[in-house]
């Protein structure tokens, strides 16, 4: 565990042979030296938080995947989590050409506002497609693109009052849970605000219920900025909703139940933000809000090669995040 050590461990990559991890000041740097790579690869670097200093002793704990210790190789998996804010408005955009550049193993959309026979499915044939919409047209609204069937996809989260607005999609998978959420919005003058903590109470619950079979990757448009450096500007928006003390400390309840904040763990600094309001020219000047992210069982933390955000995608008034894993 001291600083400067490196050690060689096994990795189930299908490009790399060895890890070499350092540990100088704290940091722990994990290379992949690569084996036979293709041309277009001569080796692959990520910078990872260190571990607490009570398992540095066992730092090959960051390169096997969650219960594949014994597995062979696999591939890293891409997934994307996007508030379209309307499908059947981006599919008039470019939301085509961006599924083909980015080519994700699991697409997670929320505000789809349209059901399955609304939407002409003009998307690959290598996606299957599964949907939650609310009983109210043209409002809320989930759906999982996989390129990989699931075991079982199940709608909501089994609480009528929670229900009815299509706002929970779960896929099971061998090795994790994906669950897909949009979390109801406090509205203005916090109408809704009582509702969402019961909200957030029995979603984490459900979660938890989800977690003792296996793990959880769960991610969407969540509507809450967790801190000051997730919004341009905290001070203003203390009382707002998507800022107040009730949904941050849902957040916050989250985080201490041992779900992981995956983009937090590669970026600790603001000005990274994945919904800019529509009005005026606030995209152009990135004063926005960070409401969307990629939440994993700390189980999975070994197996997170990266974390992302698009704000480059313009197509909603929110961005596409996602992660990697393998």
């Amino acid at each position: 565990g001291s600083p400067g050590r490196t050690v060689q461990v096994p990795v189930h990559d299908p490009w790399a042979s060895t890890v070499v991890e350092t540990l100088p000041d704290g940091e722990g740097r994990v290379k992949v030296e690569a084996a036979q790579l293709p041309d277009r690869r001569s080796s692959s670097e990520a910078i990872l938080p260190s571990p607490p200093r009570r398992s540095m002793a066992s730092s090959s704990r960051f390169c096997f995947p969650l219960r594949r210790a014994s597995a062979a190789i696999f591939a890293v998996m891409k997934l994307i989590s996007w508030n379209v804010n309307g499908l059947r408005a981006v599919l008039r955009k470019n939301f085509l050409s961006y599924l083909a550049d980015e080519a994700p193993d699991i697409l997670c959309l929320q505000e789809t506002k349209c059901s399955p026979d609304q939407v002409e499915p003009v998307w690959p044939a290598t996606y299957q497609t599964y949907w939650n919409s609310a009983v109210k047209k043209g409002y809320s609204g989930t759906a999982i693109f996989t390129k990989t069937k699931p075991i079982a996809v199940t709608q909501g989260i089994g609480i009528g009052d929670h229900d009815n607005e299509g706002r929970v999609l779960t896929a099971e998978h061998g090795d994790f849970y994906l669950v897909n959420a949009y979390v109801p919005n406090s509205q203005r003058e916090l109408a809704r605000l009582p509702y969402r903590q019961r909200w957030d109470d029995d979603f984490l619950a459900y979660l938890k219920m989800l977690e003792q079979k296996k793990p959880v990757i769960w991610c969407g448009d969540l509507n809450v900025a967790h801190t000051e450096i997730d919004l341009a500007n905290p001070k203003a928006n203390m009382k707002n909703h998507g800022f107040t003390p009730e949904e941050r400390a849902g957040f916050g309840a989250a985080i201490d139940a041992g779900f992981v904040d995956t983009f937090r763990e590669f970026e600790k600094g603001g000005g990274h933000y994945t919904w800019w309001s529509p009005m005026g020219t606030a995209r152009a000047r990135n004063i926005g809000w960070r409401i969307d992210y990629f939440m994993v069982s700390a189980a999975f933390r070994p197996s997170l090669r990266r974390a992302f955000i698009q704000p480059h995608v313009m197509d909603s008034d929110h961005c596409p995040v996602g992660i990697e894993i393998g």
